[in-house]
């Protein structure tokens, strides 16, 4: 089950960087926006994918697999691209961002993140766990 053990595990590290991308980029986008604008609303993006993806751990349904799925994807894309586009066109990053440099200013931990949190969403499908599929209501229903 997603919302136990492990899982809850990884939802508290997605709150926290929430907590740490969303700090920042609040005070980044309310006292300097001028100076790098591109970097800080990506920051308050990740930080929106983090909350997105923390909510979605804590949560046992196909509905929040799905959820969670598709913000550690987006979370995924966002380092590879913003990694990469962070070292190629250093210009368009004077400040970093959460993403900036694959996450080297956090460790590396926004990197390595979304593929332990898509290993352990595709571990966990709820496909696999009958008790989940059957607390989601039938499609098109929420």
């Amino acid at each position: 089950m997603v919302a136990a053990g492990p899982g809850r595990l990884l939802g508290s590290i997605y709150a926290l960087f929430a907590l740490a991308a969303g700090a920042r980029s609040g005070v980044q986008i309310t006292t300097k926006f001028g100076d790098a604008p591109l970097a800080y609303i990506l920051s308050a993006f990740a930080a929106v994918v983090y909350l997105v993806a923390a909510i979605s751990f804590g949560r046992a349904s196909r509905r929040a697999w799905q959820v969670a799925t598709t913000a550690v994807g987006i979370e995924l894309m966002g380092v590879l691209i913003v990694g990469t586009a962070s070292l190629a066109a250093k210009a368009s990053f004077p400040d970093q961002t959460v993403w900036s440099n694959y996450g080297s200013g956090y460790g590396f931990i926004p990197l390595v993140l979304p593929i332990v949190g898509l290993w352990w969403l595709l571990k966990h499908r709820p496909d696999a766990h009958p008790d989940l599929s059957a607390s989601v209501p039938p499609t098109g229903e929420l």
